[in-house]
């Protein structure tokens, strides 16, 4: 017949149907301009950047966990948005930041929280802290097509306040979906090296609130120092790191005022020791804007 196909063996060309048209999909979409490859192989093509977010940590203390996440967000060497926001409530009792692909990372959130609110009405009570790691682990590894194929990496971090246990706890994702629990403190994220290196430094089990807090600050300080990816305080635009706490009581942001004051103390410091010049704020232009920045699409 006319559209009969041959079989190829090992090694053989793409399938070539009798009218001269291929079946290889992925050679006639790079004959037409759109390699679906380019974002992981590098090759740029006419793919567009994606937009990417780092740096975010999670640090273990008495009462519960500190959540934290610089505001910048990347597509290649530039910066695509300065204000984005990577630590979101799960639930009450726990929370989730993002780092990798923005625009996936965010929708994954969406549903996550989506997903603990439908089960807690149906339920009547809500998921236990094993099964919200493995929902959202889950997520991830559903992302993997889009990870692999389009270079949209989803990382995020979950960590909260276990009721049963009582006690902090934080897990930790690869982008093929593989669940880990750390047992104090993680950071991921382009600076997410730098981070865990500072906060290694400080911790210890019996840290206070105010003394995670300090901690984190200096671990995204230093993220930010050495990674470009990763945003410093932005004194000039009032813009600073997103925090949270997890505790028994619940889920609570940081005030503003209060992570903008602990920055510029912590600049403060550093200038006295003789840190670097260009990271060196007046310790006056503390006031952050009324509100936070949109998260990016």
């Amino acid at each position: 017949m006319a559209n009969d196909r041959e079989e190829p063996g090992p090694g053989a060309d793409p399938v070539v149907i009798s009218d001269g048209h291929s079946t290889d999909v992925v050679a006639l979409l790079r004959q037409r301009g759109c390699d679906p490859f380019a974002a992981v192989e590098g090759r740029g093509g006419d793919a567009p950047a994606v937009t990417h977010g780092t740096t975010i940590c999670a640090i273990r203390y008495v009462d519960g966990v500190v959540m934290a996440g610089d505001r910048r967000a990347t597509a290649g060497n530039i910066i695509a948005h300065r204000a984005m926001e990577k630590v979101y409530p799960a639930d009450r009792h726990s929370g989730v930041a993002i780092a990798g692909a923005a625009g996936a990372a965010m929708e994954m959130v969406k549903l996550f929280q989506l997903q603990l609110e439908h089960y807690e009405k149906l339920e009547g009570m809500a998921l236990s802290f094993e099964g919200k790691a493995n929902t959202l682990a889950q997520m991830v590894r559903s992302n993997l097509p889009a990870a692999i194929q389009m270079g949209m990496v989803v990382v995020p971090l979950f960590a909260g306040y276990d009721l049963r246990r009582e006690r902090g706890r934080i897990f930790t994702y690869d982008y093929t979906g593989g669940r880990y629990e750390e047992t104090d403190y993680q950071a991921e994220g382009s600076g997410g090296r730098d981070a865990r290196t500072t906060i290694k430094l400080g911790w210890h089990d019996s840290l206070t609130r105010d003394e995670t807090l300090e901690l984190a600050i200096q671990a995204l300080y230093e993220a930010a120092d050495e990674d470009s990816a990763t945003g410093g305080p932005d004194p000039i635009r009032g813009l600073y790191p997103k925090m949270a706490t997890i505790t028994a009581e619940g889920f609570v942001d940081v005030p503003d005022q209060e992570v903008a004051t602990r920055f510029a103390a912590l600049i403060e410091r550093r200038r006295q020791r003789g840190g670097s010049v260009e990271q060196a704020a007046p310790p006056t232009s503390v006031t952050p804007k009324a509100g936070r920045g949109k998260s990016s699409s």
